[in-house]
């Protein structure tokens, strides 16, 4: 299971870098925790141009990602790993980690020993969830205040949008 993490499993605060703005989608916790149960490992998956823009550090981000393992744990939703990009092509140029890529996923799958054939991607961004196919698995588009309405048009078309974290959960269990 791989998640987007800004937007996703926390509010999207535009550049995160104080821990203490992390907060959980509501409900975020309680997916995790299901999915998780249901033999699920739990992968977020984020970009953070950020650093590459120099709006924060390599050590902010460390500490909001600790903050979010920690607020997630302490629901009782363990995170197995957090894989991030912190590039931008208009700063760093090209690389094949920055979502819609798939070099995090592959990077992830390898180490975790993940089937990717089994896995599904979850994001508020079409960008997130846009590798599926390439990787041979399943995207769904949770809407989320930042998601583009073009965006969420598109994943209702293509029959890949949940209304929430909880209910794309519970459609992966239940298939």
């Amino acid at each position: 299971m791989f998640l987007d993490r800004d937007g996703t499993i926390i509010h999207d605060e535009r550049y995160l870098s104080d821990p203490d703005q992390v907060v959980a989608v509501a409900g975020a916790a309680a997916a995790i925790t299901r999915l998780r149960a249901a033999g699920y490992a739990i992968v977020v998956v984020t970009n953070q141009s950020g650093l590459a823009r120099g709006y924060f550090t390599p050590a902010q981000y460390e500490t909001v990602r600790e903050r979010t393992a920690a607020v997630f744990a302490a629901a009782g939703a363990v995170l197995d790993a957090t894989y991030m990009c912190p590039h931008h092509p208009g700063f760093t140029g090209p690389c094949d980690c920055r979502k819609p890529g798939i070099g995090l996923y592959t990077r992830a799958a390898r180490d975790l020993r993940l089937d990717l054939s089994r896995s599904v991607l979850i994001g508020d961004r079409w960008s997130d969830i846009a590798a599926a196919p390439e990787l041979g698995a399943r995207g769904i588009l949770v809407r989320g205040p930042e998601t583009p309405a073009a965006e969420a048009d598109r994943a209702a078309r293509e029959g890949v949008a949940a209304a929430s974290l909880g209910a794309a959960a519970d459609a992966i269990i239940a298939a």
